[in-house]
């Protein structure tokens, strides 16, 4: 597995392990004053996860 590979993998999946944190705790961001909805962290989860998974998949038929 490429270096670059392994970084873009292991930050995504630093990514979703924030979002997922955030669901599970129920913690309440607020920018400016927008409260950001809980919905973002839950597409927080599922894209990164995916985009990790397959570029993990991708680098073991390499």
């Amino acid at each position: 597995m490429k270096m670059g590979t392994l970084l873009a993998i292991v930050l995504f999946g630093l990514v979703t392990l924030a979002h997922l944190l955030r669901l599970l705790l129920s913690t309440e961001i607020v920018i400016e004053n927008w409260q950001v909805p809980m919905w973002v962290s839950l597409l927080g989860v599922i894209v990164p996860a995916t985009v990790a998974l397959l570029l993990f998949r991708e680098s073991r038929h390499v």
